[in-house]
């Protein structure tokens, strides 16, 4: 194995713990919110489920991102570690400015950019790109559908208790699904990782000839990821968990759940969600439970802005340093 695939899959796993980084906010930020939990245990709870999703659920997104969006046989070392340069300095900006940007479409445009560059449009897998992009929209949607759904259904069931007796109950069913997000964001993130360490092995003759994902590249992303959670985007927890509205624990419970069935749903089906989106999505629902005013919708304008330039920008930024690779390396 040379020296810069042991860089590249190196980078691919501080790739994973800046995205657990970025990410803590999503596993967190209603539980915080709410001050069922600390911030410092909120994110130790996030990192434990986030490990635990190892033992529970299979790589179906890490198959579709190592062989669903870019043409595995037309990439190549040089274009995976631009990609995840890349990818790492877009992630690294945007949770330093307390940006809860997409992790997860960031190394998808990092992936496209360097992919333009050598083969076009030929390059890119158009189908995986296309689902990818309708995800961006329907994400947020499900959730945001979903929470004010349930958040709808708890107001009614629980309409004749009282409201110390609600706050109760909800602070011990937060977390529960807080846990439950956590394994989804576990499963959905680490996967990326997975898969991009996956295909730079199989492109460089490291897997054999079949494309799989080896056991101890999926302990090390989740490890990663793990680790990056409990290390905690303390900016972006507080946009999120403390700009966007103010929530009760009850409504805390609708986001987390309506977020992980999203989320979840997704992983099986092999899709590459981004669960920035989708919490963000389901924390909107709740707000607008009470009133479309209680959602900070100047904050949610500059998330979804955020949201809409992470592929662009993660692409234009990667294939900058490709051009630079191949200039004084390739």
């Amino acid at each position: 194995m040379d020296i810069l695939v042991i860089i590249t899959i190196t980078l691919a796993l501080l790739f994973d713990f800046l995205n657990g980084m970025n990410d803590a906010a999503n596993s967190i930020a209603t539980v915080v919110s709410t001050k069922v939990l600390t911030p410092l245990m909120g994110v130790a709870w996030a990192a434990f489920f986030n490990f635990a999703a190892v033992f529970i659920f299979g790589v179906h997104v890490a198959t579709t991102i190592g062989k669903g969006i870019v043409d595995p046989d037309m990439i190549d070392k040089y274009i995976i570690f631009s990609a995840l340069v890349g990818a790492i300095i877009w992630t690294y900006t945007c949770t330093h400015i307390g940006l809860p940007i997409s992790v997860s479409h960031a190394l998808i445009g990092g992936l496209i950019g360097p992919a333009l560059i050598v083969g076009g449009s030929d390059a890119i897998i158009s189908s995986g790109v296309l689902k990818v992009a309708l995800f961006i929209v329907l994400s947020p949607l499900i959730g945001m559908v979903l929470s004010y759904l349930i958040s709808i259904a708890t107001l009614f069931i629980f309409r004749k208790s009282s409201p110390r007796r609600v706050d109760s109950l909800f602070r011990v069913m937060q977390l529960f699904s807080s846990a439950v997000f956590s394994l989804g964001h576990g499963t959905n993130d680490a996967q990326k990782t997975m898969g991009i360490i996956a295909v730079l092995l199989y492109t460089t003759g490291h897997l054999g000839s079949e494309f799989h994902i080896p056991t101890w590249v999926i302990i090390a992303a989740y490890s990663s990821i793990s680790l990056g959670t409990l290390a905690g985007g303390w900016k972006v927890i507080k946009t999120l968990g403390l700009s966007l509205t103010n929530l009760k624990p009850f409504q805390g419970f609708c986001a987390e759940t309506a977020g992980a069935i999203t989320i979840i749903g997704s992983s099986l089906g092999g899709i590459p969600v981004s669960t920035t989106h989708t919490i963000t999505g389901s924390i909107i629902g709740v707000g607008m439970t009470k009133r479309l005013s209680s959602v900070r919708w100047g904050i949610a304008g500059n998330i979804v802005i955020a949201w809409i330039l992470t592929i662009p920008g993660s692409m234009a930024v990667a294939a900058g340093i490709y051009a630079l690779v191949r200039l004084f390396i390739v």
